[in-house]
């Protein structure tokens, strides 16, 4: 049996979190300048060149491309034929501390939510998947709060129009407006249960959103991108990047469906042991 001991797994996720705050996602960056390039007003082609500059100077300089380096999202998909020799929670917490500590980012996590209190770097949201195969996939998602803020879960009526779930979609960015840094990348779970919707609509994020996107998901983006709060929120043709829906099975009585915004810096670094 393979076995992955929990040092292996805390220098890997250390690298991870560094790459994901410094780095911008190849993707985000494609499509960051697609929408620079189709852009004709030359106030909202300036801010989309700014936004490429910063990411740029961040990759040169090894600097964080925000200075909310967000709250880590951590998703393992664990291989079920190999073997963790530690606890792989406590191992991807220290990764984690290692990375935010050597990339000098801010320490923004507090382990009393309501009592607040001195802030820390740990600990990160883990999720993990129980997958076929002998390998460990992981990928770190930085989720600053400018934008987790905007997330919304609306549970429909299983007889619900699909025109009703687009408009609850939109509105959801619409009332986000210019506040969680646009242009956006829109994730969307659809299905399953009210926790689980929202955790489909944050896994959406990892998908590559430089591929070709479904009906549904171009029908949405254009959508969208007509409400003309454009770059940072000052008008213009790209107020999204991409939508991204996942979809799950659900019970014959709801539909739940949960929109989780990320801003233009829309970050996250794989790899796999």
């Amino acid at each position: 049996m393979k076995i992955i001991y929990g040092k292996l797994i805390s220098s890997t996720v250390k690298d991870l979190c560094l790459k994901a705050n410094i780095e911008l996602r190849n993707d985000v960056l494609s499509v960051l300048k697609q929408a620079c390039g189709r852009e004709s007003n030359p106030k909202h082609r300036n801010i989309l060149k700014v936004i490429l500059d910063n990411a740029r100077i961040a990759k040169k300089e090894r600097l964080a491309i925000c200075q909310d380096t967000g709250l880590p999202c951590v998703f393992v998909e664990l291989g079920q034929d190999l073997k963790i020799n530690g606890d792989l929670n406590k191992a991807i917490n220290k990764g984690v501390e290692e990375g935010y500590k050597s990339g000098s980012f801010r320490n923004s996590i507090i382990k009393n939510p309501l009592g607040r209190g001195k802030s820390g770097f740990a600990p990160a949201i883990i999720h993990v998947d129980l997958v076929k195969g002998r390998k460990l996939k992981i990928t770190v998602l930085p989720k600053g709060f400018g934008c987790e803020n905007k997330s919304q879960l609306k549970m429909f009526n299983p007889t619900v129009s699909w025109v009703q779930i687009s408009e609850f979609i939109v509105n959801a960015v619409k009332t986000a407006g210019p506040d969680a840094c646009p242009p956006y990348v829109v994730g969307v779970g659809i299905g399953g249960t009210a926790d689980y919707a929202c955790l489909l609509a944050k896994k959406a994020l990892l998908r590559n959103i430089d591929s070709k996107n479904s009906k549904l998901e171009e029908s949405l983006l254009n959508e969208i991108n007509k409400l003309n709060i454009g770059p940072m929120g000052l008008g213009g043709k790209a107020t999204a990047l991409a939508v991204k829906i996942e979809e799950y099975p659900t019970h014959i009585a709801g539909l739940p469906v949960a929109v989780n915004i990320s801003c233009h810096a829309t970050r996250s670094a794989t790899a796999t042991l």
